[in-house]
């Protein structure tokens, strides 16, 4: 099923909203915003977040409608498309196909508890930022970050050599 809506949340010029462009971002699988409340492959909704170590903000939301748990592989495609950019989604649970197809795309599944609240979520990224990520989140800042060009100029200054 394809994307049925999307809602981007504007950033304002300012030099405080420069932030997102460093920040992580991640995926919450919900239909009411607040809560994560769905199955990967059968999520109507998704809410997207960047975040750093002082603050988290809402980029988007993404509507699919409702899917039914038919294992339909098909339906996969546009939902991974619209994670991209994400180090992580977070949802109540994840079949071993979506697994394979997320970490491909280099985004983390992780599952929690029904119900749980995206705010602890967000807050917990967050106090993990500040105190050192842990093991996957470390992979996947790593794997986002982008290429500096300089790496180059360093290595001839060290006399690397092809």
């Amino acid at each position: 099923m394809a994307m049925q809506r999307r809602l981007k949340v504007l950033q304002s010029g300012t030099e405080e909203s420069h932030w997102v462009d460093t920040a992580v971002k991640v995926a919450f699988a919900s239909t009411d915003m607040k809560q994560v409340d769905q199955h990967f492959g059968s999520a109507e909704s998704f809410a997207l977040y960047a975040v750093d170590m002082e603050r988290s903000e809402l980029l988007e939301v993404v509507q699919f409608g409702e899917l039914a748990m038919d294992g339909n592989e098909d339906k996969l495609v546009a939902k991974i498309a619209a994670l991209e950019g994400c180090i992580a989604v977070y949802t109540q649970a994840v079949g071993a196909s979506a697994v394979g197809q997320l970490k491909h795309k280099g985004i983390q599944p992780v599952k929690v508890t029904p119900g749980a609240y995206i705010s602890d979520l967000l807050e917990s990224l967050r106090d993990q930022l500040r105190e050192g990520p842990s093991a996957w989140l470390a992979r996947a800042i790593e794997a986002h970050k982008p290429v500096d060009p300089a790496r180059f100029q360093d290595m001839e200054a060290e006399g690397w050599d092809e």
